[in-house]
This record gives C-alpha cells, structure tokens and sequence, in this order.
C-alpha cells in the first residue's frame, strides 16, 4: 500500500557549525572571517543575496570619524579597497589624478596609511566576496529567519537550533545576530527597545523628542506653509506632513529616525541612465520642495559626495530630500511582507524625488539643468534596476543587554567597563517626524549632530543579552545602547570592529566551555590586542 504524500514525514536538512551567523552584513562576513582564523566552523546565513550590507549597498562616502580607532579587520578592508584603486584598470570613468581625494577629515586616497576610505559599490562588494572565496566560508544566501515561535529551539538558556523560511535547520554552540533588525535576537527572547527613549530614562540631553533644535541643515529655515492652499488650514496638509501634535522636549515615542537609499549616481554620459517617471508618480507630493526652492533655498546638491569614476554616494539634506521622514515606524517589527512593501514605498518616493528634480518646472531651471547631468550608473546594481539593494536601515530593534551604552559614553566622558573596540563619529540622529508648528508652519524635528570630546570605547557588555535571556548569542549590530548613543555607534566601521569581537568572544567561550558572559574579560582582550583591535584611546 502506498503512503499518501501528506503522511510522510519530510527530515529537514541540518546545517551544523561551532558559530552560527545570521545576516549577510558589512559585520556578518568580517565576523565569519574571524571565526575561521581562530579554527572554528562557521555557517554565515544570509537573507541576503549581496554581502555586505550598506558598505557595499551605496555607502561609499565612509563615515568614520577618527580612522585611527578603525582598527584589526575593519581596517584591513579599507586597506584591500586601497589596493583595489591603485590598479589602472578600475579607473574606467576617470583618471586616477582627476577625482578630487576629498575624504572626511583624511585624503579618499590614503597613501600614508595605504587606506580608502571612499569607494564605489561594486568595488566593496568584490572585497567582499574576495574574502569569502579566500577564508572558504560558507555562505547561503537567500535565506530568511523563519520567525514563528516554533522555528527556534532553546535548550539550558540558550540557542540550539533555528529554522529558515526554506525549511533548513541550523545548529550551532554559539550564535550571532549582525543583522540591522535583530531578527534572531528578537525571535530568542532577548529584551529589546524600539524608538527613542525619555531623557530621563538614561539621565540624557539629546535623547527623545529635540522639537526646535537644529544642529545640521536638515530643518525648514524659512517660514513654509504645510498647507495644500499655502495659508489656509482648511485646505488639508501637503502630503509627508504629519498631522500629530508635536510632543513634549525630551519625552519618548515609538519614532523611529528616517531611511533612505544612498544613491549611486552618474555624470559620466556612457555610464549613465536618465531618471524614468516611476509608477505612481505624483508631484503633488514634492510640492513641500517646490516652496522650499521659492524662498531661494539652494542646497540641492550638498550631499551629492564624490565617489571614483564620476560617480556619487549622494545622501540626504536639506529640510526636503531623500530621507523619507516618518514612514518607517513600523519597518523593526513588521512582517517580511510589509518590510518589502516599506522598502518599495522608499524606492518610489525616492525616485519620484529625482524625477521632479529632473523634470518639473516648479524647480528653479538652474537646478533642473544640473540635475539633468545625472542618472543611475548603467555599471552598478546590475541585477536590480541599477538601484541599491539595500535600504538604509539607519536603526531598528537595539537590545536591553549586560550593559546599555548612553550619550555620555559615546561622547567620551565615561570609561566603559571591558571594551571591545571604539567609535568617534558624532552622535548623529536624522529627522524622525515632520509636522505643523503651533504658528502654522511646517517644521522637522530629530536631526541632531553633536560630536564626542574624543573617541570612545565599547563595552563587551553592550554586544551581550542579559545571561538569564540568552546564554550563547552575540548582537554585534543592533546592540545595547540608547537611541541617541547608536547615533554614534550606527557606522559601518565600528560595525565591522565589533563583528570581529563578537566572533573572538564566541570562539573563546567555545573553546572555554563557558557562556560569553562568563568569559574572562582579560583572556578576550589579550586576543583582540593580538588581532591589532584597538582598545582604548
């Protein structure tokens, strides 16, 4: 008698290493690297097809900070994109001697530290892979955290298995999450925040709603009517405007700061794909843009950094740009489903910005004129429309773990017990809501740009959940820390360095037989050190 196919018992394929990976982040493949020179198995699980998240999804213009704390691995990937740029070949768009060098703070082109700092996608994502095929690690792409209750196992207070979307188990003594969501983190119980936290809750100052402080150019200078009938609140809102009042200074909310995508652009004509009107178009939509311009505004091209080969790394700026403000809110929690729906709606809405920019005659003629000079460069995100493949999840899920790291941390005030690595760049917040002033106009509100009085340390803790809520899971990425610390902390650099420490401590307390949070401290520094991780300024 034949068994109905229904009745058989399918057995899932069981994928087995000491460290288990979740993410295809800049943070996921520096950590497998590690692992694998300490002698250990690791499987990286990437929903991801490309590797390296926003290194190499567009974010060519490094934010970094002080590059002297940017150290061990990291900094070994800045030094291969050096030797990426000193080959002729790759200068395919331009000479070599005609980009203009203009780093943040050091020269693009390093040649006293043999560093490049700023890159095109393309040339990230082949170091990347570069380090794949060198290391032979393993890496299954495309694969998704199946995130329903039962697809994870926990035994003895830890992680012994999840399943992904495909049906495949995953085993392992160790586990990292280096995603930007912190899905597995989530999915293990691990405690979390989401939003911006009161400034009382940590003793803070730029923490929660900042209504009227501005600190980059990223606000409404002159006086703009929000209004569809400029003056006349009986007309109804422009759109991207909210309705909602604005809260009190300082209190929390569930806001989170605004994405974007951080467009690649072309000026180079043979390299070069005109904006095309996106589906949906309406440009009633950047009618807040077109008023902006009529008070004689200017910026439009502020951000648009130079990258190799007549190309950009072009981010938000101004009181009206790429950041598409308050459409996020629910991206850390929401379902596969409704993140690809919130990522299109960012594509559009982006698109459609640079279309208007092109083509609408609201927009000044010398600002069309410039803007017709650029497109999507027909050499990148080939496989995607030439538009990045990753949205700029600037923060998400941030764990409640061993130890939070607050404002005063990341301004260097503090020494942190047992750090990991450090980080320099200003704590930097874009806007989280844009609403309607008590005197009638239209304002933004959460862009904050304060910088640290030197660099700072991170603690191991601030990478740990509570030993109680996960015993063996490492959180590189969304990490413990406070909505206005992660300003700081958020940089793909710093991300990088604590991928390696998160791997080096996973890997010690295999070998120790003991929890991350029980290693010995000196025993992980004495490794980091060994690695060249720097420690302390």
């Amino acid at each position: 008698m034949s068994i109905p196919k229904t009745l058989i018992a399918v057995t899932p394929i069981i994928r087995q290493a000491d460290v288990i990976i979740y993410g295809g982040t800049s943070a996921a493949i520096i950590a497998a690297v590690q692992v694998k020179k300490m002698g250990k198995s690791v499987i990286v699980v990437s929903p991801d097809i490309h590797l390296g998240g926003l290194s190499s999804g567009g974010l060519g213009f490094t934010d970094t900070g002080n590059k002297e704390v940017i150290a061990g691995l990291a900094r070994e990937f800045y030094q291969r994109l050096y030797q990426h740029y000193q080959d002729n070949s790759v200068w395919k768009w331009q000479k070599r001697e005609e980009y203009g060098n203009k780093g943040q703070g050091t020269p693009a082109i390093d040649g006293a530290n043999r560093t490049m700092w700023i890159f095109e996608p393309h040339a990230a994502e082949k170091i990347f892979e570069d380090l794949v095929k060198e290391n032979k690690l393993i890496v299954y792409r495309n694969e998704w955290l199946d995130r329903s209750p039962t697809s994870i196992v926990k035994t003895s207070g830890g992680i012994r298995s999840f399943r992904t979307l495909s049906g495949k188990v995953y085993q392992a003594k160790m586990f990292i999450d280096a995603t930007y969501e912190g899905d597995l983190m989530a999915l293990a119980g691990v405690k979390y925040h989401i939003g911006r936290e009161a400034n009382s809750v940590y003793g803070e100052k730029w923490n929660g709603v900042q209504p009227e402080v501005f600190q980059h150019g990223h606000h409404f200078k002159t006086k703009v009517s929000p209004y569809k009938i400029a003056n006349d609140p009986n007309s109804g809102l422009l759109p991207e405007i909210s309705s909602e009042p604005i809260a009190e200074y300082g209190s929390g909310d569930n806001k989170i700061q605004a994405y974007c995508f951080r467009m690649c652009l072309s000026s180079n004509p043979a390299n070069r794909i005109p904006f095309a009107k996106p589906e949906g178009y309406n440009p009633a939509r950047y009618e807040l843009l077109a008023r902006v311009f009529a008070t004689g505004w200017r910026e439009t091209f502020d951000k648009f950094d130079l990258i190799p080969n007549r190309k950009t790394d072009t981010n938000n700026h101004g009181p009206f740009s790429t950041d598409y403000i308050g459409k996020n809110y629910d991206y850390p929690e929401a379902t596969y489903e409704r993140r690809k729906q919130i990522i299109k709606e960012h594509e559009l809405y982006q698109k459609g910005l640079m279309y208007f920019l092109q083509n609408d005659e609201s927009v000044p003629i010398d600002v069309r004129n410039s803007m017709q000079e650029w497109g999507l460069p027909k050499d990148e995100f080939k496989d995607n429309g030439n538009w990045p493949h990753q949205l700029y999840i600037r923060e998400a899920r941030r764990m409640i773990g061993e130890f939070v790291m607050k404002e005063a941390d990341a301004l260097g005030k503090t020494q942190v017990p047992n750090p990991i690595g450090m980080g320099s760049y200003a704590l930097d917040a874009h806007n989280a809501q844009r609403y309607v002033t008590k005197d009638g106009f239209v304002q933004n509100e959460g862009d904050i740009g304060v910088h640290p009085d030197k660099p700072y340390a991170i603690a191991y803790g601030s990478i740990l959940p509570k030993e109680q809520e996960c015993n063996n899971l490492l959180v590189p990425v969304c990490l413990s820390s406070s909505h206005i610390a992660y300003g700081s902390i958020r940089m793909e650099p710093v991300f990088m360095i604590l991928g390696q420490s998160a791997a080096t401590a996973a890997v010690l307390a295999i070998n120790d037989k003991t929890s991350p949070q029980q290693l010995s401290y000196n025993k992980l520094k004495a490794v980091l050190l060994k690695d060249k991780q720097r420690l302390e300024w």
